[in-house]
């Protein structure tokens, strides 16, 4: 069994997700498998994929070898964002490690090597995975490289500290994500951010900090998590809502912070009509004192979306 599975949710990406699949086919290391998981897709996506392998296009679910050396599984699914993709990949993952690649990112050709060696040498149940860096398509770290005497960190510590605030690739411990996984959301509301998986598992454990090109990313124009985020906190409150209480509640956090959380949690339960907003508060005198910049919050969130 491979070490990795490099997991990639798609919905409408027949004309990227090939430059993925092209940049796995490079890999100097073959130690992985690769798991495609198409959240509804009505573009050519599936007859892409299956023309990698040779497999029966009439099929939801298919697998195979590719002429690159590794194997392709994918997973046909009703459409419901991301965090159902994420959901669908932790149950269906068995390898020891795993990482998203997004179907519009690819990765540097000897990104699976550097992530098996880190591990083989480095790799212990002390740690939740591995943090390493995306690039963005000039060849530049997204905000800059990690400090080189970082060896291991807390994930919320990169933010909270102001040690690295760019997005990171983080390439986790399977199980400990089978622990949290499925995230439960809320019908109708697509943008609940997978990330709140990943804040509850490395909150208990720390990451080996690789500094290292992992993910070189282009961010699309159109609906994608990196885009239009004021419109995702009016079509997706209650998650956004579910999220700001986890982030209060996580212990390697600021007051500084939880408070930010609250107030976004208030603009969130305004949005979203929650008359319980102040029973399912996890710390009542916070979130009070919140409120005001919370409603200022959702007047401003409501102004960007009119305009």
């Amino acid at each position: 069994m491979p070490t990795l599975t490099v997991f990639t949710p798609a919905y409408n990406r027949a004309h990227t997700i090939g430059r993925t699949y092209q940049s796995l086919c490079r890999q100097t290391c073959k130690d992985f498998c690769w798991l495609v998981v198409d959240d509804g897709s009505t573009d050519s996506t599936r007859e892409l994929v299956a023309s990698w392998i040779g497999a029966s296009q009439a099929k939801a679910d298919f697998s195979g070898q590719c002429e690159a050396g590794f194997s392709i599984r994918y997973i046909w699914k009703e459409n419901g964002g991301l965090h159902t993709g994420y959901n669908t990949a932790y149950a269906n993952i068995d390898t020891e490690l795993c990482v998203c690649i997004d179907s519009d990112d690819w990765m540097p050709d000897d990104a699976v090597e550097k992530i098996t060696r880190c591990w083989q040498e480095k790799g212990s149940s002390k740690y939740a995975g591995i943090m390493g860096l995306d690039f963005d398509t000039k060849g530049k770290p997204l905000g800059g490289f990690f400090p080189d005497d970082l060896h291991e960190a807390y994930f919320l510590d990169m933010y909270i500290n102001n040690i690295h605030r760019a997005d990171t690739k983080e390439v986790m411990r399977t199980e400990l994500m089978k622990q949290v996984a499925p995230q439960v959301g809320f019908e109708g509301e697509k943008n609940f951010n997978p990330v709140y998986m990943l804040l509850q598992v490395c909150d208990d454990y720390p990451l080996i900090v690789l500094n290292e090109n992992l993910c070189i990313v282009e961010y699309q124009q159109d609906d994608s998590m990196s885009r239009g985020i004021y419109r995702q906190y009016m079509n997706s409150p209650r998650s956004f809502a579910k999220l700001r209480r986890l982030e209060m509640n996580l212990k390697r956090n600021t007051f500084k912070n939880r408070f930010r959380s609250a107030v976004h949690y208030v603009s969130s339960c305004i949005i979203a009509k929650d008359k319980d907003w102040l029973k399912n508060a996890p710390n009542l005198p916070l979130v009070l004192a919140a409120s005001p910049f919370g409603l200022c919050l959702y007047l401003f969130i409501n102004y960007k979306n009119r305009r």
